[in-house]
């Protein structure tokens, strides 16, 4: 059985910048992937990821923020996607 598509979205903000979400549910949960989601959320600035959630194979639930990249503690699907617009209200203000 393959992954499920939860959500794709592709939109340009206020800003002319490109904010996209991807989520799937896979069939059961993986070593890497103990929630059973993978998931890819972008902030994108100038042709730059300027914020990133993702949990690509082998690497584990991580962000990628100006190019550091940190451990992030997965809790749920929605407090991931509430963490990801938190970001990217803070790189708004210029808190990031």
């Amino acid at each position: 059985m393959k992954a499920e598509l939860l959500e794709h979205s592709r939109v340009i903000d206020e800003s002319g910048n490109t904010v996209e979400i991807n989520l799937w549910k896979l069939p059961k949960p993986t070593k890497d992937k103990p929630h059973g989601y993978k998931y890819s959320l972008v902030y994108i600035v100038e042709n730059e990821r300027i914020i990133g959630y993702d949990n690509a194979e082998s690497k584990g639930d991580h962000t990628h923020i100006r190019g550091t990249v940190k451990p992030y503690k997965f809790i749920d699907i929605w407090k991931l996607i509430q963490d990801f617009y938190k970001d990217i209200e803070k790189f708004k203000r210029g808190e990031l």
